[in-house]
């Protein structure tokens, strides 16, 4: 049996979301720095993710980077 490689958990909302391995937050942030938001391009480097998988992400860890700053 083939297992699916994209990992959802319920967040405190109920709502699911991809988790990420942290060879994959590391890509991400790899690829944002040098393409942007061009999550379809992002998204290709990084098999069984969408891209707005991709884009939830980066926009939650974005929110929650810029409020612990404050």
């Amino acid at each position: 049996m083939e297992e699916d490689s994209k990992t959802s958990t319920e967040d405190i909302t109920g709502t699911l979301t991809t988790t990420f391995s942290e060879d994959e937050e590391s890509l991400i942030a790899r690829m944002y720095s040098l393409v942007g938001d061009r999550w379809n391009l992002i998204a290709g480097r990084i098999p069984g993710k969408s891209a707005e998988d991709i884009k939830e992400y980066w926009t939650s860890k974005s929110i929650s980077s810029s409020s612990t700053t404050k």
